[in-house]
């Protein structure tokens, strides 16, 4: 490649607990000899990432909220015609309520400081992955000074608010994470739009089987493992239950719970009310280092999510490329990262029976359980690597510039 631009590449609130893939993408793209300015909207809370890139993460983005005033009133004040743009833009949003329109209007100087930002940095175009406010702040810069941008969308439309279509109108792309999102895209946005499907991915040269710390060869003991936040919508209880259904059956899983969230008590709850406290280990947060850990020791992976907001899970990529069979409810993209009874197996949702007759195979059958991780490996080799991915985004972007 020969003196590629450089992008910009935002992301909300980061780095966080959940962006370990946003790392692994951009840090591949700058493998490939591409420079990488790094944005977000606003600093996290300290402690907000566990993994070992965090304070690098830290140093290397440019916060845009709250802007610098002094010299984003200067630029503002030179474009007046522009401004206007951006207020008839923001007062344009039908589908948001008044009061919300008028939160919006902070936006245009965090979108003035991205131009700014841009401009000294010789880049020409950003790729923001949300399609919430974030997307808007994208709007305001093409109206403000030109600045390219696109969308990436990671789960259910309606997570990410309304007024979809003016966010999206001037986007360079909007990719998706899964084919259903794509889908989404045509029908309720605008079907001759450009939405390439792209997997966040997984770094599969790391993320690799290691069977000799498999702790069913060690001892015996089967074990399933989620990385999920502690939030209803992962369906914890709903696994915990298919597990005390299996112990009364006479099979004893031993259940590691990785992850943080508003629900702790409730899932703590539910393990002492179910007389599961010895068979679970509540984790808390983790670091990426040690999520590996994990996978390359457990059997099986268990995310029985519920509702909106599931698309593509990378826990889910993970443990397949460490030849982990994961248990996954049939939600946003997970039809089409696994192929039931071949590589994993997916259970309807709230499916307890269901959740443990999958996992009761997996337990009994550990020839099946080996080869079923072996097939999930070569899908995650097929579909997910992070490099592959990288690149398709890399290129959707070049091909923008052309256009």
């Amino acid at each position: 490649m020969t003196n590629p631009s450089p992008i910009g590449y935002l992301v909300p609130e980061f780095p966080s607990q959940t962006h370990a893939f946003f790392w692994r993408e951009l840090t591949a793209i700058e493998a490939a000899g591409v420079g990488v300015h790094i944005f977000s909207t606003r600093r996290p809370k300290r402690g907000s990432c566990p993994h070992a890139f965090a304070e690098t993460a830290i140093s290397r983005t440019t916060y845009l909220f709250p802007p610098n005033w002094g010299r984003v009133l200067v630029f503002l004040a030179r474009k007046p015609v522009a401004v206007g743009k951006a207020l008839k833009y923001i007062g344009g949003l039908k589908e948001t309520p008044p009061h919300r329109r008028a939160m919006l209007t902070a936006l245009i100087g965090s979108a003035a400081e991205l131009v700014i930002a841009c401009r000294a940095a010789g880049i020409e175009h950003v790729h923001i992955h949300s399609c919430a406010n974030a997307a808007h702040l994208g709007a305001l810069a093409n109206i403000l000074g030109g600045l390219r941008y696109s969308l990436t969308l990671h789960g259910d439309l309606q997570v990410y608010g309304s007024d979809h279509h003016a966010k999206m109108a001037n986007a360079s792309f909007v990719s998706s994470v899964t084919v259903p999102l794509q889908t989404t895209l045509k029908e309720k946005v605008n079907p001759d739009g450009h939405y390439p499907v792209i997997w966040m991915g997984v770094d599969t040269g790391r993320f690799v089987p290691n069977t000799t710390k498999r702790r069913s060869l060690q001892d015996g003991r089967f074990t399933a493992v989620s990385v999920a936040r502690l939030n209803f919508t992962k369906g914890h209880h709903f696994f915990l239950q298919a597990m005390a259904k299996l112990r009364d059956e006479g099979l004893h899983i031993h259940y590691l719970i990785a992850g943080e969230g508003s629900q702790r008590e409730v899932i703590e709850a539910e393990i002492v009310r179910l007389g599961l406290t010895e068979h679970v280990e509540m984790l808390g947060s983790v670091g990426e280092d040690q999520v590996l850990e994990l996978l390359q020791s457990a059997d099986m992976l268990a995310l029985t999510s519920v509702f909106h907001g599931e698309a593509a899970p990378v826990a889910v990529m993970e443990a397949m490329s460490c030849a982990l069979p994961p248990v996954c409810s049939i939600i946003g993209g997970t039809a089409d990262m696994i192929e039931d009874g071949v590589d994993g197996y997916l259970v309807p949702q709230e499916d307890v029976s269901a959740i443990a007759d999958a996992t009761r195979k997996l337990v009994l059958d550990p020839v099946l359980r080996d080869a079923m991780g072996a097939r999930a490996r070569q899908t995650a080799l097929r579909l997910f690597d992070h490099n592959t991915n990288a690149m398709a985004l890399y290129n959707e972007i070049v091909a923008a510039g052309s256009r």
